[in-house]
């Protein structure tokens, strides 16, 4: 049966980032599944997506990031669209404040906790205001219906602020674009002989250029033996990085998409993400889709991943030298590279987008259905 949800996102197009990803591929699989949807959010480049209207808000920018405020009119936007359900991604501003106007007005919420706004507190020297901060999460999410965190590790902290009905949804992968195929492509050849510069080995980085991310450590992997880097994406660290990497074979693509970004992952030997702040790690799967072994820190998503040894390592992030130690054996030792790309395919087999999102339609419809009683016994809950 059809539903119209509406989406609250505190991230959209044009800025590419988690948020902006899962709520597009969300609104794929409600578009093929025929549901009606309404996306309102800070951000966007045009009025519809996919054909479903985009109501944009107005955003001021907090720790490099777009915050959406939420509009006046709001709720007459909800209460003309009717939705079923409302799916609420990554929740401020925003996102509390539908949250309170949709328990105004009775519409069950989905609420997806997505970034670890205490992590990057910290990483701004601003760790003082956690205890705010844990309070306003709490705030936000405590009303909703029901709250989705994409790790047991994010529903746990979630449950510790008091929040309830808490279950963990992760995240898909698009397995079709994301293939270990893409290595014999023209353009993986080609992009490897483009940002290889000449080297044996290319090791590379897909995400936002920013502090949280802490690209700046893969200097320490600048000067392996015959060894190229590729750092993909684009943010506010770019000029700063470029500066810090000045020198050395490394090169910053920008932001890729689609079949360019496919192909990049297929050039690489392996992916290499130092950041200690990901509440999931997206481009990690991707890099396993494409059969590619990875290295990440022993903390956070990846932890939940990444086996350690079986599709590649994790790291703890006070060993000094863990990564050029990982980083070596594996461009050393083609096989284990090959034994751990081909683990990490098989670890993401069960991971499409609509497999994925079909855990999320049964909570819009556990949310619709909602009784205390039958939401708090739903095996999916933690």
């Amino acid at each position: 049966m059809s539903m119209r949800i509406a989406i609250v996102t505190e991230s959209f197009l044009p800025s590419l980032n988690g948020v902006t990803n899962s709520v597009l591929r969300v609104v794929d699989t409600l578009k093929e599944a025929g549901h009606e949807v309404i996306i309102i959010a800070p951000t966007a480049p045009t009025k519809r997506y996919l054909g479903f209207k985009v109501v944009r808000t107005l955003a001021l920018p907090f720790m490099q990031f777009q915050v959406g405020l939420p509009p006046l009119a709001l709720q007459a936007t909800l209460e003309n669209f009717k939705p079923d359900v409302i799916h609420v991604a990554s929740p401020f501003f925003l996102g509390g404040q539908a949250i309170a106007i949709a328990n105004k007005l009775g519409i069950p919420t989905v609420a997806i906790y997505q970034t670890d706004i205490a992590g990057y507190l910290q990483r701004y020297g601003m760790q003082f205001a956690k205890p705010v901060v844990d309070r306003f999460v709490a705030a936000i999410h405590g009303p909703a219906t029901m709250n989705l965190a994409p790790t047991p590790e994010s529903a746990a902290y979630l449950l510790k602020l008091g929040v309830q009905r808490v279950g963990v949804w992760g995240r898909g992968v698009d397995l079709e674009l994301f293939h270990p195929r893409n290595k014999d492509e023209a353009a993986t050849s080609e992009f490897r002989a483009l940002h290889a510069q000449g080297k044996k080995n290319l090791i590379g980085f897909v995400g936002r250029l920013a502090p949280e991310k802490q690209v700046h450590r893969m200097l320490e992997l600048a000067d392996l033996p015959d060894t190229a880097l590729a750092i993909v994406g684009d943010g506010p660290e770019r000029k700063k990085l470029e500066a810090l990497f000045a020198g050395k074979s490394v090169s910053f693509t920008g932001a890729l998409q689609g079949q360019e970004l496919s192909s990049a992952y297929a050039a690489f030997d392996a992916f290499v993400h130092y950041g200690t702040e990901e509440t999931f790690g997206q481009t990690i799967q991707e890099a396993q889709a494409s059969g590619i072994p990875v290295v990440a820190p022993a903390v956070g998503g990846p932890r939940f991943l990444i086996t350690d040894g079986e599709n590649g390592r994790l790291i703890e992030p006070e060993n000094k030298t863990g990564f050029i130690d990982a980083v070596t054996e594996i461009l050393s030792v083609p096989r284990l590279a090959a034994r751990m790309g081909e683990a990490g395919r098989r670890s993401v087999l069960k991971k499409s987008w609509k497999a994925n999102n079909e855990n999320l339609l049964k909570t819009y419809r556990a949310a619709v259905a909602f009784t205390g009683t039958e939401l708090e016994s739903s095996p999916e809950l933690v």
